[in-house]
């Protein structure tokens, strides 16, 4: 038997579901079936804290790719 990540009869969205909702919400395309979910079952301190490490994630990694591309002085 295999767990559905995106399963809406669970209490909770699984581990996988909630770095799914961050990613499609950072990138503008969260489906309104899966805002639902998300409101309905999670835990707004979990989506917070995922959503900002992946805000500084990301802001690290342009840092870095800026940093490569341009010689320094």
């Amino acid at each position: 038997m295999t767990i559905n990540p995106f399963d809406e009869t669970t209490s909770k969205p699984s581990f996988w579901a909630v770095i799914c909702s961050i990613l499609a919400a950072l990138f503008g395309v969260q489906s309104e079936r899966n805002r639902q979910r998300d409101f309905k079952h999670g835990s707004p301190a979990v989506f917070i804290t995922v959503g900002a490490i992946f805000i500084v994630l990301f802001v690290l990694t342009l840092i870095l790719i800026v940093n490569w591309v341009l010689p320094s002085s």
